[in-house]
């Protein structure tokens, strides 16, 4: 004896119907809002009733849906929490099914209800999904606009207000360290990445900026959390290893949205300079390298020293080379020639012959204290003016 059709709502009182299952599915979700369901009860009604799957313009909505979900920072597992509630909660109302007579009809029904079901769902968390890439496109568009904007300079009456975005506070005083590492930097890149999750992790804070400009990984700190940067130093250690060639400069504390561009620049002089100079150590700040960029803010006077104190040792054959490493050797040893001959891996007898062979040539000797304080700084200074000049091809 076949089943007598259990009788339906009004037509009326459709729309009411699921407005009530709508609201159940929400509950069922802790309160996503109801909203995001957007007319998915009736498409289901739709879907049981004739029997055919949802059509584009359909599943256009739920895609729509994904993306408004998204942009309200609803999470995705609590919407498809949702639908799946609704689906169960409207199965034994839809009107396909009310009207099914028999078990074969019932299943049909079933396959084209949850293949509707799951094509919904599906689109849905593609839209969601969409939306968020977007989104994490352009929040990196604006990061990476607002760290060229920071570390140029440019824009500085607007940089306070943008870096609270990113957890800064322009307001006091900010350091600025700049890991020179053996390939350039990029941002999203395994080196910046690797730095940037582990020291978040180790601090917990927002106050820290790790970023990259110019191929340097770059980190920005508050004064008062200076010691971070040593914690930067040790995982860019970790991400680099010690065998390879990385430096780390440090700049000064500055003040100031202008203060970060200043501290940046003078990280960045201190990489310079240890390159230049070859100067021992990983990290090298700015403060313990005033007296070199003292030296380089006339570099004209710089160029006459060396020109005027070292011309003479071009004169020798082989170049100034083995002459000028020998100077600087020395000096490095403390003006000590047995230290010297085993820097260079040669006899104190050369070390000797060679400072002699300075004296004879220039004219200054380093047992003079005030000629040795000339040879020096010319040394130095022919090391950051790239003296003497390679000779043309």
């Amino acid at each position: 004896m076949a089943r007598a059709r259990r009788p339906g709502p009004a037509r009326g009182d459709t729309a009411e119907l699921w407005a009530g299952v709508a609201g159940r599915a929400s509950r069922q979700a802790h309160g996503v809002p109801v909203e995001l369901l957007d007319g998915y009860l009736a498409d289901l009604d739709e879907v049981s009733a004739s029997g055919r799957p949802s059509g584009p313009d359909r599943l256009r909505v739920r895609h729509d849906v994904g993306a408004r979900a998204a942009a309200q920072g609803v999470p995705l597992r609590g919407v498809i929490d949702m639908y799946l509630s609704a689906t169960w909660l409207a199965w034994p109302l839809l009107s396909g099914v009310r009207r099914a007579r028999n078990p074969d009809v019932l299943r049909e029904l079933g396959e084209a209800v949850f293949k509707a079901a799951d094509a919904a769902v599906m689109a849905v968390a593609e839209g969601y999904e969409k939306a968020q890439r977007w989104s994490v496109r352009q929040e990196e568009s604006f990061r990476r606009e607002f760290v060229d904007d920071l570390l140029d300079g440019r824009n500085l009456g607007q940089l306070a207000e943008r870096a609270e975005r990113f957890g800064l506070r322009l307001a006091g005083s900010n350091v600025v360290a700049a890991a020179h590492c053996p390939e350039p930097v990029v941002d999203g890149g395994e080196v910046a990445r690797a730095v940037e999750t582990s020291l978040h992790l180790r601090l917990d804070s927002r106050d820290v900026l790790i970023t990259t400009k110019a191929g340097l990984l770059v980190c920005v700190v508050p004064d008062t959390m200076a010691g971070v940067l040593d914690e930067f130093t040790r995982q860019v250690a970790a991400a680099l290893g010690d065998a390879s060639t990385w430096w780390v400069g440090v700049g000064r504390a500055q003040s100031g949205p202008g203060g970060v561009v200043r501290s940046f620049e003078q990280a960045r002089h201190a990489l310079d300079i240890a390159e230049r100079l070859a100067l021992p150590g990983r990290v090298h700040r700015a403060d313990d390298l005033l007296v070199y960029q003292v030296l380089l803010r006339d570099s004209a006077a710089l160029a006459d020293l060396v020109s005027v104190v070292l011309e003479p040792l071009r004169e020798v054959r082989g170049g100034a080379g083995p002459l000028l490493a020998t100077l600087s050797a020395y000096f490095a040893a403390g003006q000590v020639a047995a230290a010297c001959a085993r820097e260079l891996q040669v006899g104190v007898r050369t070390v000797t012959y060679r400072l002699q062979r300075v004296r004879e040539l220039t004219g200054y000797s380093v047992e003079d204290p005030s000629q040795a304080l000339s040879l020096h700084v010319a040394v130095l200074g022919a090391k950051l003016l790239d003296w003497p000049p390679a000779a043309a091809p």
